[in-house]
């Protein structure tokens, strides 16, 4: 079952990948470029002081660093205990597939790290502030499943690899809102 599921990963992969052509490759690597969504970061971080305050913003800042640090770390555990190539380091596919991003990045690619943290930031400031901004919830979510599909599209990433890091981007970002939710509740203003 196991090897099935593998050999649909990778044909549904090779899929995905080619639809990609030369006038979108340039806009995918935008989209893929860990640097590009640095204002997104910034205007978040902005709603977060403008609904809940100073000091509240700069707790939610730690738990947004906590939040990517365990999931980049979650993300290598699982890299390095499945070992899993990145179709990019995939001799047996390499005339089919079409690599558009210079550099593959590291051996492995189960799962994810971009889809993970994409999902995980989305999620955990999408439900923190979606009694005031009740529209950004979807729009951090659609943004989190083009980061997540441009992973496919430049060449690094199976579908299964970037599926289970928005699971688990789900997962722990909801986990952190909670838990973020419960210890502001216990500070004052």
């Amino acid at each position: 079952m196991l090897d099935f599921l593998i050999h649909k990963d990778i044909e549904l992969f090779i899929y995905l990948n080619n639809l990609g052509n030369v006038q979108w490759d340039g806009f995918w690597l935008f989209i893929t470029n860990k640097f590009t969504f640095i204002p997104l970061y910034i205007f978040l971080l902005f709603l977060t002081y403008k609904q809940l305050g100073f000091k509240k913003m700069l707790i939610v800042l730690l738990f947004a660093v906590l939040l990517i640090t365990l999931s980049d770390q979650t993300s290598n555990l699982f890299k390095y205990s499945f070992k899993r190539l990145r179709p990019c380091h995939n001799d047996a596919i390499a005339s089919a597939i079409r690599i558009v991003r210079e550099g593959c990045g590291g051996l492995y690619g189960y799962f994810s790290g971009h889809a993970i943290n994409s999902m995980a930031i989305a999620v955990f400031f999408g439900l923190l502030l979606k009694n005031k901004y009740s529209y950004l919830f979807f729009i951090l979510i659609f943004w989190a499943l083009i980061t997540a599909y441009s992973r496919i599209y430049v060449g690094v990433h199976y579908p299964l690899d970037v599926i289970t890091g928005m699971l688990f981007g789900i997962l722990y970002g909801t986990l952190f809102n909670k838990i973020l939710i419960y210890f502001l509740k216990k500070i004052k203003n």
